[in-house]
């Protein structure tokens, strides 16, 4: 980053607010208003920001809502629980990438309890980027910002080469080494012709899924800062998705063989490869932008052909592995 932007890699919440309203869940729209007036609303309040008995962020309330909702009705039943904030950790430049992606006019602070301890308003971006007078270091705070994808579309060819290329290389390998692999299979697929007819089907639907699931954890990571806790818990969610995909996905499939080549193992082994295959490339579309984002790697270059190497790879072993066992 050039030196004179080195100051948003400073922490954001000395910049953050501290006159925010915060009203209890527990509250009616009436309570809530009544509450405000007595804490004072700050200088610049946006949102309302909804807390539980321990402090805790549960949901926000924009201005508008609050006012034209019904005196009587649980402030629960007015927030949004969808909240976008801001670790603890986080610095301007993180924040000033929140203010582009989602276009909010503000973002809470909270700390690791999940409670609110500042609130950073649009201002802070306004300053940063929009009131420089100079074009050329506005388009040094948006390239820190990471929009790198205008630099791959008008740089010279040669450029754009040179940002891409190595990249496609994974799929070169993965191909090659999936193309070897199917050599060593060759006696299998030859007493089972089956499992010839439905690879193509097998690899695409592990692509799509991986693709998929790539395509959601790239645009989460631009909004939250990872960490052990949070790859855990989005480990487990694309998990449990992958779980239903892959049973539903592999009983159509299984219903399709029946259905043209007769009931039989065959059918059997190709539906719980396509089950475990799209497990398998869940898990990469989740951990590969993941590695990229922490070796400061761009996930929207690489994320995609990384992860159709290695679920190509994955599914042809799962496939055929399981045939060459069971068939």
């Amino acid at each position: 980053m050039p030196h004179e932007l080195a100051h948003l890699e400073q922490p954001v919440l000395p910049y953050a607010r501290k006159d925010f309203p915060e009203l209890r869940e527990s509250f009616t729209v009436q309570q809530a208003l009544d509450a405000i007036r007595q804490q004072g609303v700050g200088e610049k309040v946006i949102y309302f920001y909804v807390v539980d008995a321990q402090e805790r962020l549960l949901g926000v309330v924009p201005t508008r809502r609050l006012l034209t909702a019904p005196l009587d009705q649980p402030l629960r039943e007015v927030m949004m629980q969808r909240v976008v904030a801001l670790p603890a950790s986080a610095s301007i430049l993180d924040a000033c990438e929140l203010f582009v992606i989602h276009r909010f006019l503000a973002f809470p602070v909270i700390d690791d309890q999940h409670r609110i301890i500042g609130v950073v308003d649009v201002g802070l971006f306004t300053s940063e980027v929009l009131d420089m007078g100079e074009r050329e270091r506005t388009d040094e705070v948006f390239e820190a910002l990471g929009f790198r994808i205008s630099q791959a579309r008008t740089a010279r060819p040669w450029r754009a080469f040179g940002l891409r290329f190595p990249w496609l290389l994974a799929t070169i390998g993965s191909g090659t080494l999936s193309a070897v692999i199917a050599s060593l299979f060759a006696p299998t697929i030859a007493k089972t012709l089956v499992l010839a007819f439905f690879m193509t089907l097998v690899l695409a639907l592990a692509e799509s899924v991986g693709m998929q699931s790539m395509a959601m954890n790239v645009q989460a990571l631009r909004s939250v800062r990872p960490s052990w806790r949070w790859f855990a818990q989005a480990l487990q969610h694309e998990f449990g998705t992958a779980l239903f995909l892959g049973g539903a996905c592999g009983a159509v499939v299984v219903g399709l063989i029946c259905a043209w080549r007769g009931v039989g193992p065959p059918a059997f082994v190709i539906g719980a490869s396509v089950a475990v295959s799209l497990c398998a490339a869940s898990v990469f579309g989740l951990t590969v932008p993941a590695l990229l984002h922490w070796l400061r790697l761009d996930p929207k270059i690489a994320a995609g052909p990384v992860t159709l190497a290695l679920t190509d790879v994955c599914t042809l072993l799962c496939y055929l592995g399981l045939a060459y066992a069971f068939l």
